[in-house]
């Protein structure tokens, strides 16, 4: 049986799957939103409604702030919408503009403060259910990072707080200053993303020295009641129909394996692949990040079904492209 999230035992009655809008908007431009990008908004929002999702996720820099106001012309028009969904979205990296030479990092607490009104007055709402904090900022002053959350929170901005990216010893030294305790951890975790599970089974073995995922984080997360949510979990359709020419070996026969399991199960690729992350026992939120509603849809079967342990090591080898010692 899947188990249930964590942010139920918070009481934020989440689904167990929640739709990524970083789709919204269009392109990552400076050019205003149109009313098919509005249109596009509705017909993803009723795809989501339609098989059950709840909590949609949101960044200030989506499209660069087009997602979000895609968002804001859907509460208006269907005001009633905001009491029956859970609104989450993050803060914490600035965009290159002319004469940059990058993105960077940002958790100052100006920055935060800034970034949260940005995000309300974009939605149109009074409160975010859930804030995290994108990326790691190398130049983090933790006490300075508390201070802006405990304002947000105090101002009724924000109810909740999470982070995005980070590993257990970041988390737990942004715990020691902050308050209010992070909720969730979102991270990059797919069939085709695997090295969360790579870390798991390669300790004391030669092969952790090219592990790049943090050891322990979903040990950390698991324990202080942190739920972990995986952004790009359907890997971009490469199990599910996208073109895969000029793929390597273990992925194209990763996606064959996806494809069989899904007519033996009457399901769809899609939703084989959810529930990979879905039956694993650490109770993942996946992430969606389509946007197209017959893709939405066929991610419905994903909180129904649990692999067998036999096909989700199947999977897992498969991908990894080779056996386990």
């Amino acid at each position: 049986m899947l188990r249930t999230l964590p942010l139920h035992k918070r009481h934020i009655p989440a689904s167990r799957i929640a739709l990524g809008c970083m789709g919204l908007g269009g392109d990552w431009d400076h050019q205003p939103i149109t009313a098919e990008h509005i249109k596009q908004g509705h017909e993803a929002v009723d795809a989501a409604l339609s098989i059950g999702i709840n909590m949609f996720d949101h960044a200030d820099i989506y499209t660069r702030g087009k997602a979000e106001k895609v968002f804001g012309q859907i509460f208006k028009d269907r005001p009633e919408l905001r009491e029956n969904i859970i609104i989450q979205s993050k803060c914490g990296i600035r965009l290159m503009e002319p004469g940059d030479t990058s993105n960077v990092f940002d958790f100052s607490g100006a920055h935060i403060l800034n970034s949260v009104d940005g995000i309300l007055s974009r939605l149109g709402i009074e409160y975010i259910d859930i804030l995290l904090l994108h990326r790691p900022d190398p130049l983090m002053d933790p006490e300075e990072v508390a201070a802006a959350l405990h304002k947000l929170k105090a101002a009724g901005k924000v109810r909740h707080f999470g982070v995005s990216n980070m590993s257990a010893g970041q988390i737990k030294l942004l715990q020691a200053y902050c308050d209010e305790p992070f909720i969730v951890n979102q991270l990059h975790l797919s069939l085709a993303q695997i090295s969360w599970v790579d870390a798991g089974i390669s300790v004391n073995r030669e092969p952790w020295k090219d592990i790049t995922f943090p050891e322990g984080t979903l040990e950390h997360c698991r324990t202080e009641n942190i739920q972990i949510q995986a952004w790009g979990p359907l890997a971009q359709g490469l199990f599910s129909g996208r073109s895969l020419e000029n793929q390597p070996e273990n992925i194209v026969n990763t996606a064959a394996m996806v494809q069989r399991i899904a007519r033996e199960r009457g399901t769809t690729p899609e939703s084989i692949v959810l529930s990979w992350l879905m039956t694993h026992t650490a109770a993942i939120q996946p992430v969606i990040g389509t946007i197209t509603p017959q893709r939405i849809k066929a991610c419905a079967d994903a909180d129904k079904l649990e692999l067998t342990r036999k096909e989700w090591y199947d999977l897992y080898v498969s991908s990894r492209g080779q056996k386990l010692p």
